[in-house]
């Protein structure tokens, strides 16, 4: 059970969690859900997306929402780009914010989170909570490396990397994930070992990715323990946030959910 502070609006139904983590004392995260949060519109519930064009006034107060639920005060996310890349924090960011995909800290008292719509956001804590990363994999940034630099940037924060435990929140399953046989074959040019993760496709030229398992297979791979939550973020519209469903439909913008997580004071 999370020791949050009683002005927090959001509850324990409103957010997906993992026992893995949960088990870890003084250890706070959250996948966030749509729930409990002020956005309306297309946005409708808990956007956290500050590169969204939903109200900032909006996006402000679901950011500061989740952070309240973690019994945090401050929640620092890098401005994601689909890169392998990671950093390490101790501190909030200021009005500028690092282009990367994955942040890391050893610091307690400091939320650190990713944002996704789809892509697949990956929480990490080492054995005993003392340093906890999160990182956020769409194919190019996993085929790239990005889970693999959060691991080598807790490392140097002094996680044991057999000791890692990883788990990938809400996520867009092979069901909706139609893509473009050029898309499996650059995927296979940098990781030979993910062509068996783009299954046959229901149309010429088409096949779908399994990104879920791609993840956790890439987290195995690279030493650690690692699950899927086995939520699908385009089948459960209610919950989450798509950006494919979002195309399909022809809609201008979508929001964003938040996945962050804590080491308590």
């Amino acid at each position: 059970m999370l020791d949050r502070p009683p002005e927090s609006p959001l509850s324990e139904h409103d957010i997906v969690s993992d026992d893995w983590l949960a088990a870890l004392p003084g250890l706070r995260h959250g996948f966030f859900t749509r729930a409990g949060g002020v956005s309306r519109g297309l946005y409708r519930g808990l956007n956290a997306g500050l590169g969204s064009q939903d109200a900032p006034e909006a996006v402000r107060e679901n950011r500061e929402r989740a952070t309240r639920f973690l019994g945090m005060e401050e929640i620092a996310t890098p401005w994601q780009v689909h890169s392998p890349d990671a950093v390490i924090v101790d501190a909030p960011f200021g009005s500028e914010r690092p282009k990367a995909d994955a942040i890391v800290t050893a610091t307690p008292g400091l939320a650190i989170g990713v944002v996704t719509a789809d892509c697949g956001p990956v929480l990490l804590a080492s054995e005993d909570g003392a340093v906890v990363g999160a990182a956020h994999a769409g194919w190019r940034g996993a085929v790239g490396g990005v889970l693999e630099a959060t691991i080598e940037a807790m490392e140097r924060l002094g996680a044991r990397r057999a000791g890692i435990l990883a788990v990938l929140g809400p996520s867009i399953t092979a069901a909706h994930y139609e893509v473009g046989e050029d898309m499996a074959e650059t995927a296979a040019r940098q990781d030979a070992t993910a062509e068996r993760f783009f299954l046959p496709g229901t149309k010429p030229g088409k096949r779908q990715f399994d990104l879920p398992a791609y993840i956790v297979a890439r987290l195995e791979r690279a030493g650690t323990r690692a699950r899927f939550v086995g939520r699908c973020t385009y089948a459960e519209e209610e919950s989450f946030f798509s950006f494919r469903r979002t195309t399909h439909r022809g809609e201008p913008d979508y929001g964003r959910q938040l996945s962050a997580i804590a080491i308590g004071r």
